[in-house]
């Protein structure tokens, strides 16, 4: 389908400007306007997925254009296995987020729905760019949607939230600037082809040292996107101050774009840097995953657990990408649908209840299972998903992870797997906390249960969390063929960076005489 990519990134912007352009106080309008463009993103998305091909590594829906010349910038636009589901779970994230903010944003409806629709247009740029410069762009343009929901539509610290989620990624963000300039350099200068192009410089060899800093300065910026420890600080304040939707995007989305980057970027691109940094990587990993269950076991507040598991569970994601082996890196690929599903839903759920109580202290709660039995059995399901029960959709990628952590190295797999039981005692500690036992609050008795839009947003995800647990074969069918050429891509360098540096030597590769 020609321009189907294209159609995806800008239907949102198209959808913003006309919002933005919508005279005021028309606010039903403006939620109505908002939903129907992204539910409409969502179907056209849906083709990706049904006609998507597993047989071949290679970028399908492919778009092509020129668009700076001159400095050898393109519009080009591609997905593979890896950005296939990122650029589904955005789509579906989106048109749910909107849905549940139908009622907890009574304040700048219109500018609300503008940003949210301006944010997915970031999100999806980013995943489908095969152009630096073009990726640069939409990575840096996400920014600012996101910014603003934080700063005007979040909670009492939303500013100090805001200011330090932006000062944070332009940090990484600048380092990845000059990086890709260098590169762009590096590459014009040795065959005389000044260009952006990720394809081209796919094929082009980066000198070992000029690898590490390279590395280095792209890795620290996926590294505080997604957060890895100790680049996580940042995570906690925006969770807790932006808006239910906001977090929810956050979460679901924004996290998989640092995983997603050290796949895209830093592996392929260099290769002898990744192998070098993998056990360092890894440890901050371990250390990640650990740590987040940690501090997520004595949070009071239920935002911010859910705010710290997720740098547990993105420790996951990276170890299992930096294990370097098929079974690790399709369970983080997987892990990283699954963290969006499942976290995207306990922070809606922790939206709902905060609008009928305006707390989310766990203390304040108890008993909720007599008063609203269908919020609690969400609310159970998705708990029970967090964690990696058998038959939900955790468990599949947090099993493959563990699987490629134990090939690679089999302390870290010990260590890592600690976590698992760390997760189930603080997830399911707050859960008994919160649903079971009596009500101890007298203003607890008359909540509401799930109204028909509640359950229209929970409902989809609930049933994903069921379908990939029963059946990951329709995900790990279509991400096998990109995962092992991204390895082989790694390897293949490997080689022949031993094979230099024998030359180098004046050595002969051993088994060379063999072969």
């Amino acid at each position: 389908m020609p321009g189907l990519l294209t159609s995806l990134i800008f239907i949102p912007l198209v959808g913003a400007i006309v919002l933005l352009l919508a005279g005021k106080g028309r606010d039903e309008f403006s939620r109505v306007f908002a939903l129907g463009v992204s539910l409409l993103n969502f179907v056209l998305s849906i083709p990706l997925f049904t006609q998507f091909r597993s047989d071949t590594h290679e970028m399908q829906f492919q778009e092509h254009a020129n668009w700076i010349k001159s400095l050898g910038a393109s519009y080009s636009l591609g997905i593979d296995g890896v950005s296939v589901f990122l650029v589904l779970i955005t789509t579906l994230l989106t048109a749910l987020a909107i849905l549940a903010s139908w009622k907890a944003i009574t304040s700048r409806v219109r500018e609300y729905m503008a940003a949210m629709l301006l944010l997915e247009t970031g999100m999806l740029g980013v995943f489908c760019s095969l152009d630096l410069f073009l990726f640069y762009v939409f990575w840096e343009a996400m920014l600012i949607p996101m910014y603003l929901l934080i700063g005007v539509w979040g909670g009492e610290r939303r500013i100090y939230a805001a200011i330090k989620f932006v000062l944070f990624t332009l940090a990484g963000s600048l380092l990845m600037l000059v990086a890709i300039i260098y590169l762009y350099y590096l590459h014009g200068d040795a065959t005389g082809d000044y260009t952006f192009s990720l394809m081209k410089l796919y094929g082009f060899a980066v000198a070992r040292d000029a690898q590490y800093w390279l590395f280095l300065a792209f890795f620290l910026s996926f590294a505080i996107k997604v957060p890895l420890f100790p680049f996580h600080t940042w995570l906690p304040d925006a969770h807790v101050e932006a808006p239910t939707a906001g977090s929810v995007i956050l979460a679901g989305v924004l996290l998989k774009m640092g995983t997603y980057g050290l796949i895209r970027f830093c592996l392929p691109l260099f290769p002898l840097a990744s192998l070098y940094f993998t056990p360092h990587i890894m440890v901050l990993s371990v250390i990640g995953i650990i740590y987040g269950a940690l501090v997520a076991m004595v949070q009071p507040d239920i935002k911010k657990l859910v705010a710290y598991s997720s740098v547990s569970h993105l420790g996951f994601v990276v170890l299992g990408i930096f294990a370097l082996n098929a079974q690790g890196m399709q369970g983080g690929v997987i892990q990283m649908v699954n963290h969006g599903i499942s976290t995207g839903a306990l922070f809606l759920i922790v939206g709902m209840i905060y609008e009928r109580r305006h707390t989310r202290l766990i203390e304040d709660f108890g008993g909720l299972a007599k008063v609203v039995p269908v919020f609690a059995t969400f609310f159970m399901i998705t708990t029970l998903s967090s964690i990696g029960l058998p038959g939900l959709n955790g468990f599949v990628g947090e099993f493959l992870i563990l699987l490629g952590a134990f090939k690679a190295n089999t302390v870290f797999g010990v260590v890592a797997a600690t976590g698992v039981v760390l997760a189930a005692v603080y997830m399911l500690w707050m859960f008994q906390r919160v649903v079971w036992g009596e009500v101890t609050h007298e203003e607890n008795r008359s909540l509401t249960d799930l109204s028909v839009r509640e359950w229209v947003v929970m409902v989809p995800l609930v049933l994903l969390m069921f379908w990939i647990g029963v059946y990951p074969g329709s995900i790990l069918n279509k991400t096998e063929a990109s995962v092992k050429h991204v390895i082989s891509q790694v390897q293949a360098r490997q080689i022949e960076g031993s094979t230099n540096a024998y030359a180098a030597a004046g050595t002969e590769v051993p088994g060379k005489a063999n072969r």
